[in-house]
């Protein structure tokens, strides 16, 4: 029988190359299917779910249109409109807000919307909820004939997680190879072990997030750049690759904000980095560097200001957002915001309150684990390697530009989801910073100087699973649940989708998932149940059906409902829980139709009864405690006649 030495042998000589392929490959296919049956998880994102129902518009022909419509959305394009196509048409009315077709998306950048189209055109998506198949499903509670079994996964989210999967796979080849250039094979692999084996970026894989594309196309940019230094220092292939590699920077740049739009800010440590390091033809590096990233962007700006008469669409605002003048969601609901008070104050504000919450909570905990300190640690390490040296300072200067611009474009996002958002820059960062947590870790266990291997590789196993301990909790008890309920449960939003017709107008306080899951156009719930809503309804397009899940049933009872304003959604919605009907208060709203079984956890009205035909089904998931509790005795549905509209 070999020994343990003899195995180690084995796996490091040239020969052995195979059996290391072969054995990661099996690790990373075990890892990823165990991963998947412990702990996936449906969309719980609107950035994820936004995306993904763009990629299908795209994948569908439409384009880069949205069924989310946001009323910052239309101000923007109704505003632009008016400006540019004044009419003095009188027997119609234009539709400046561009709804009663299809409206421009004005949030997503395209990159990651076009990938996931082009991905819904390879794979076979099927948008219907699977309550047959044993994967997706799982046994009902309650059984019935009709209904044996209940929701589990939807097949969309879990291609496009497996689709980001097989991306943070790649990012962890990159680390590797980039790992083994700057320091050696030992570091390679305790990188590479590092990335794989990270649970936060499986959570990132998972979420449906652009964040895994975005890691490929910064380790690109690495890779790159430790290039174009290298052939600066020792030339191999001549002037002209440095050239062609100054062309590929600025490519992966354009690319890289086209994806996400505050990505683009790294090209300033970028031309910095090329600017001191690649000083005998640093004239014309800048120049090619710089004119392909705007090459690459222009055209799309372009498109936004001909669509919005704005650069970046709604995403540009995303500095006002989140300040004492447009806290949480009131920008992207505000159907004319109110610039005119704006002054720097604000934003001081907003950059010192971020940058301390991320400097004290975010940053020692970049990627999850205790490598972060020791990359922290590392930045005091001096190194022969050149090549090291000023890549440390790069990645050094892209921390402190992307520390700035999450500072200032945190958005309401961050506080749905604080960790897994696309606001979210460091975790970018993160296989960068592996490389050099490993490389620190790997200097000092080389000054203890062990004279045993076995012992030494003992030590470095013993590391690697204390950074990866987050990983192995997975594997313990409870498992993890693939729905993200409350507020999103998509066999109840596809029913209320289907009562309402393709070209009918929706409102919710979900609007991205009832255009992901329902494929439906949805308008996000205006700033109050009276005149926002009336000015959408009455003077845009007509809203046919109203949806409220937990999301705004379940808020705070003193703020959000006790002192709203008198014709605010709170006082809407507990009027109509108390009444089982709209309020006199609201005697001219549209909407008085409701189906049995949604109140008080849900709330849905309609113009008229779209449902009696059909039998309404489970609109949340049955918790276990439910099962012994009698059925509770739905709400009555309404069926006067509505007044008419106003």
């Amino acid at each position: 029988m070999p020994s343990i030495q003899d195995l180690v042998h084995k796996f490091e000589e040239k020969g052995g190359a195979g059996v290391r392929i072969a054995f990661v490959v099996l690790l990373t296919v075990t890892l990823m299917l165990c991963y998947n049956w412990r702990a996936y998880r449906n969309m719980g994102s609107q950035e994820a779910m936004d995306a993904a129902q763009v990629g299908r518009n795209i994948a569908e022909g439409h384009g880069f249109k949205t069924q989310f419509i946001r009323p910052f959305s239309v101000y923007l394009v109704k505003s632009h409109n008016q400006e540019k196509l004044a009419t003095t048409e009188t027997n119609s009315r234009p539709d400046f807000a561009q709804l009663k077709a299809m409206h421009p998306d004005l949030a997503n950048p395209p990159v990651y919307p076009l990938v996931l189209g082009g991905l819904m055109k390879v794979l076979p998506f099927k948008h219907q909820v699977n309550v047959r198949d044993a994967f997706w499903s799982i046994p009902a509670m309650n059984p019935t004939k009709a209904a044996p079994r209940q929701f589990w996964r939807y097949q969309p989210d879990f291609l496009i997680g497996l689709f980001n999967q097989v991306l943070l796979i790649i990012v962890a080849v990159l680390t590797f190879l980039l790992a083994r250039r700057l320091f050696d094979s030992s570091v390679a692999w305790m990188s590479f072990a590092l990335v794989l084996f990270c649970e936060l970026l499986w959570q990132f894989s998972v979420s449906g997030l652009s964040t895994m594309l975005l890691m490929v196309i910064f380790m690109g940019l690495v890779w790159c750049l430790v290039w174009i230094e290298s052939e600066e220092r020792e030339p191999v292939w001549g002037h002209r690759a440095q050239t062609w590699l100054a062309i590929a920077i600025g490519l992966l740049m354009g690319i890289g904000m086209l994806t996400r739009y505050s990505f683009g800010w790294l090209i300033i440590p970028v031309l910095i980095f090329l600017g001191i390091f690649c000083a005998i033809r640093r004239n014309q590096i800048l120049i090619i560097t710089s004119a392909v990233f705007l090459l690459v962007v222009t055209p799309w700006i372009m498109r936004n200001i001909s669509v919005s008469g704005t650069p970046l669409g709604t995403a540009g605002y995303a500095l006002v957002e989140g300040t004492v003048l447009f806290p949480d969601t009131k920008l992207e609901r505000a159907l004319e915001p109110n610039f005119r008070s704006l002054g720097l104050k604000p934003f001081f504000y907003k950059l010192s309150i971020n940058s301390r919450a991320i400097i004290q909570d975010e940053l020692p905990k970049t990627g999850g684990s205790w490598v972060a300190g020791l990359f922290l640690a590392g930045l005091l390490l001096s190194y022969r390697n050149p090549a090291l040296v000023r890549l440390r300072y790069f990645l050094l200067a892209s921390l402190i530009v992307f520390l700035f611009v999450q500072a200032l474009g945190r958005t309401h996002l961050t506080g749905d989801s604080p960790v897994l958002n696309t606001e979210n820059l460091l975790i970018i960062l993160v296989p960068v910073i592996f490389i050099f947590g490993a490389g620190l870790f790997n200097a000092l266990l080389d000054q203890i100087n062990l004279k045993i291997r076995e012992l030494r590789l003992a030590i470095i196993v013993v590391f690697g699973v204390m950074m990866c301990l987050p990983m192995a909790f997975i594997f313990l008890p409870p498992k993890t649940t693939p729905l993200v309920y409350p507020p999103y449960y998509p066999p109840a939003i596809q029913q209320t989708c289907n009562w309402m017709k393709p070209n009918e107008l929706m409102m919710s306080d979900i609007p991205w998932a009832m255009a992901w899951y329902g494929n439906r156009q949805c308008i996000w719930l205006t700033a109050n149940a009276e005149s926002q809503f009336y000015a959408v309804h009455d003077f845009m397009k007509p809203v046919k059906g109203l949806y409220i899940t937990p999301k705004t049933m379940d808020s705070r009872f003193l703020s959000e409902w006790v002192r709203a304003a008198e014709h605010s959604w709170a006082t809407f919605i507990l009027e109509f829980i108390v009444r089982r009907q709209v309020s006199e208060k609201f005697k001219y709203f549209p909407l008085r139709y409701s189906p049995d079984g949604f109140v008080p956890e849900q709330l849905f009205l309609s113009d008229y009864d779209r449902w009696s035909t059909e039998v309404v089904g489970v609109i949340a998931p049955l918790k276990e405690e439910d099962t012994s509790k009698p059925a509770e005795k739905p709400a009555d549905k309404t069926t006067e006649k509505p007044p008419e509209t106003k």
